[in-house]
């Protein structure tokens, strides 16, 4: 899909649950020892992440093709047995309370699913590269979280992507709500995962000059409305994405995301002088610019600001009579 889209599949006929499977995913193949089996699935997604929950109400052996992606599986009733994929050299088990990676992107998997409840939360592993800066395609070392902390802050971002963002009814009018969404998604798999990212540190101080400080601003500056990440600054400033964060720490004392932020909040702030009376509201200018949330938009505001956004809109409203 390249917008965002909500799929519903209802159904106790394994033939068609097969199909749909191989629809959504991946070539499979699937085997039970029942031909009429109920299962259900939700799926909402978009061109470069998608979010599914499904309750299957049988035992399904499955064989799948490499997805292409970075798919994480997280159970919550039911076990998923007998896991395996090309190059292990053993099988594994997961129980409910798991969080894992199903296989490398571009490695097959079989194994067999009994009576489970699970979410399944599928991310192109581009994103995962843009969002760590690395000059290689990143690549996950491991498919267990390395902590349990890692392992709830990750849960956290596909519940937020899942439920705020993916599921919202005009969510396809906020493509920067989207991005933003999705890169914290990307984050909290490069904090959960042991990753080759860790082992990649490009760049050096000496990149991290004013010039490439200057480039990187006027980049900014110049689209705040497009989904940019440290290494699309990188890029425009002529030097590696370890170089753009030491130039705003070092010159500036921020982070270029939190200097990206400060920009986005200036054109909402403009947006919300310019408005005509009833022409908009907060929720909305804070949506168009990557908010999803008014409350922490009015937060971010008013540290900035020193006033609340309805407050500008309000005076803005009151001077146009």
């Amino acid at each position: 899909m390249s917008t965002p889209g909500h799929v519903v599949f209802d159904s106790d006929d394994l033939d068609r649950t097969e199909e749909f499977l191989c629809y959504s995913y991946a070539p499979m193949r699937i085997g039970s020892g029942s031909r009429d089996a109920g299962a259900r699935i939700t799926r909402v997604a978009t061109e470069t992440v998608s979010a599914d929950e499904l309750d299957l109400h049988f035992d399904m052996s499955y064989d799948v093709d490499p997805l292409g992606r970075i798919c994480l599986c997280d159970i919550e009733a039911g076990t998923i047995e007998d896991h395996r994929v090309a190059g292990w050299t053993e099988s594994a088990d997961f129980a409910p309370g798991d969080l894992f990676s199903f296989a490398p992107p571009d490695r097959p998997y079989s194994g067999r699913i009994c009576r489970a409840r699970y979410s399944i939360t599928m991310l192109d592993p581009a994103v995962l590269t843009r969002v760590a800066g690395t000059e290689k395609p990143v690549k996950l070392l491991d498919h267990i979280p390395v902590s349990a902390a890692g392992a709830g802050h990750l849960r956290n971002a596909i519940t937020y992507l899942r439920d705020q963002v993916l599921s919202a009814p005009d969510i396809g009018e906020h493509p920067l709500l989207v991005s933003t969404a999705t890169q914290h998604l990307a984050a909290a798999v490069l904090t959960a995962f042991p990753t080759t990212a860790s082992e990649e540190r490009a760049g050096s101080d000496l990149d991290a000059h004013p010039q490439a400080l200057r480039r990187a601003i006027a980049f900014i500056e110049a689209n705040p409305h497009l989904d940019l990440t440290a290494a699309d600054l990188a890029q425009a400033a002529g030097v590696s994405s370890r170089a753009v964060q030491l130039a705003f720490r070092r010159h500036l004392d921020l982070t270029p995301m939190a200097y990206l932020r400060r920009v986005r909040l200036d054109h909402a702030r403009a947006e919300l002088k310019a408005a005509a009376p009833g022409q908009t509201t907060v929720t909305q200018v804070a949506a168009r610019w990557g908010y999803t949330r008014p409350s922490v938009f009015t937060a971010h505001y008013r540290a900035a600001y020193g006033e609340l956004p309805s407050r500008t809109l309000q005076d803005t409203s009151t001077k146009s009579i």
